[in-house]
């Protein structure tokens, strides 16, 4: 058997999905021992069975979120404006219009009609019964898409009780919809400006983080994950992704797409005192549990291809590879054992 070991004049440098550089010698994997090298003794660590995540870390910011613009299509002049950082909810007014409130009402589908008696059915009817019931008009029972003598009055009363004149009818424009109560970060209309069109940017209510990630990236952005949370100046926390947006990039500025998340804080507590800041999120790729892993230092190229371990005892093991994770790596290989000891550089 050729004992001979092959050792490059130039190692490998070989970069792995998770980011880091990993210095691998090539050597010939039927080889039944090593002869010694002159100089230190070799490291050994021990395989072990473990459980291991995949995980990728992007720098984000504290905030409320993702912005968003509001914008109106209600006619007539603009003459009151929230401030900025007010926070607004269901049934308050957005702004007015003409000396009269434009509330805000919840729901994930906008008005797309006018609603008054004789109309057709439809879900936008159910919409404004909702909002009405939630605020305690309540003439027509349980919320449906049928509008009736019943939605009229509760209407009338609610246009009552906001100083409006009493129609019984609901204008596309007379409420603004939102998928709940709004923060406004920052205002584009005045006072005075027409009342239909963009009026301000607004986030969500809550603490958020904000996190802008590369379209090769993508895999990172899914709804509902889990995402571990480092916030300068506050704790370790926990966050969930609640929403996912898109900016196209302005190929003459040289920006490119970009996907954004927002990321909900699990514990509000964690954020306590910080009013704005870095976060650092670590999203977990993938996770493997009970298998052998050994240090990524231990990992060695084949002359052949492929990857392989050295035992204690100067054999080479080839290995097949998985994820890695904090300088760990998922290893497979006949004769691979826990506890069995391999020589590293770590």
């Amino acid at each position: 058997m050729n004992r001979k070991i092959i050792v490059a004049a130039l190692v490998a440098a070989v970069v792995l999905g998770t980011g880091g550089v990993v210095v691998l010698t090539r050597i010939a994997s039927n080889q039944a021992s090593a002869a010694p090298l002159q100089n230190d003794p070799a490291k050994t660590a021990a395989v072990k069975k473990t459980d291991l995540a995949d995980q990728q870390s992007v720098t984000g910011q504290l905030g409320f979120g993702a912005e968003r613009a509001l914008a109106s299509r209600k006619s007539g002049t603009v003459t009151a404006l929230p401030k900025q950082g007010d926070v607004i909810e269901r049934g308050r007014p957005v702004f007015h219009s003409d000396a009269k409130p434009v509330p805000l009402f919840y729901a994930d589908m906008p008005l797309y009609r006018d609603l008054e008696a004789g109309m057709s059915n439809g879900p936008d009817v159910k919409v404004v019964e909702e909002n009405l019931a939630a605020l305690g008009f309540k003439d027509f029972g349980t919320p449906d898409e049928k509008f009736t003598s019943y939605t009229a009055s509760a209407l009338k009363k609610w246009q009552k009780s906001l100083g409006l004149e009493q129609t019984g009818k609901l204008g596309v424009g007379d409420v603004i919809v939102q998928s709940g109560a709004i923060r406004v970060s920052s205002l584009t209309a005045q006072l005075g400006a027409p009342a239909g069109g963009d009026l301000m940017k607004v986030t969500g209510t809550e603490r958020a983080v904000t996190v802008e990630l590369e379209q090769s990236k993508q895999r990172l952005a899914k709804q509902g994950e889990k995402v571990e949370l480092s916030i300068s100046g506050g704790k370790p926390a926990t966050g969930t992704i609640t929403g996912i947006s898109r900016t196209t990039g302005d190929p003459n500025q040289g920006s490119k797409p970009k996907i954004v998340l927002t990321i909900s804080v699990d514990d509000p507590k964690a954020a306590e005192g910080v009013e704005s800041g870095n976060v650092t999120a670590l999203f977990t790729v993938a996770k493997k549990q009970n298998v052998l892993a050994v240090p990524i230092g231990a990992l060695l190229a084949l002359n052949e291809g492929g990857y392989g371990v050295v035992a204690e005892d100067g054999k080479t093991i080839p290995v097949t590879v998985g994820i890695f994770a904090k300088g760990q790596v998922e290893v497979q290989g006949e004769g691979l054992r826990e506890g069995m000891k391999v020589v590293t550089t770590e």
